[in-house]
């Protein structure tokens, strides 16, 4: 299964020209970036390792892909992530959030429901481990 994990999950693979532009943009809003990763991608896993402190100040997006560069080296196998921080007062939240990496064999997420007494209905989801690649169509 292909997961979908922040903006543009529905588009190819970012290259590193374009990662480049989205960080750009998001500091040229002024927004500090930060680079998380995780090799647990389960949908209510919404706190994942962060790599290095957030970066502030920065002008020029090289400096945040020399970091996504050393993040991807070092866990080749984890997902990475960008995030872009919005500290604007009434807004205080994450403002962009894009994959910058996915393991070359992602896994599949298993949804079961049971049904129980008076027809009520309870869900589970569990983590399979596949043996093929993560293709954008599932298979």
């Amino acid at each position: 299964m292909y997961l979908r994990h922040g903006a543009f999950s529905y588009l190819p693979p970012l290259t590193d020209d374009e990662i480049a532009a989205q960080v750009r943009y998001a500091l040229l809003r002024g927004w500090p970036v930060s680079i998380e990763h995780t090799d647990d991608p389960h949908p209510r896993n919404l706190y994942w390792n962060m790599w290095g402190l957030p970066l502030f100040d920065l002008d020029e997006p090289d400096g945040v892909l020399e970091q996504i560069g050393a993040c991807r080296s070092t866990f080749p196998e984890h997902y990475v992530r960008v995030l872009a921080y919005d500290a604007q007062l009434g807004r205080q939240t994450t403002a962009l959030q894009f994959l910058v990496q996915r393991p070359t064999v992602e896994p599949d997420l298993v949804l079961t429901r049971t049904e129980g007494a008076d027809r009520r209905q309870t869900y589970g989801m569990t983590v399979r481990p596949r043996s093929g690649g993560g293709d954008p169509d599932g298979g």
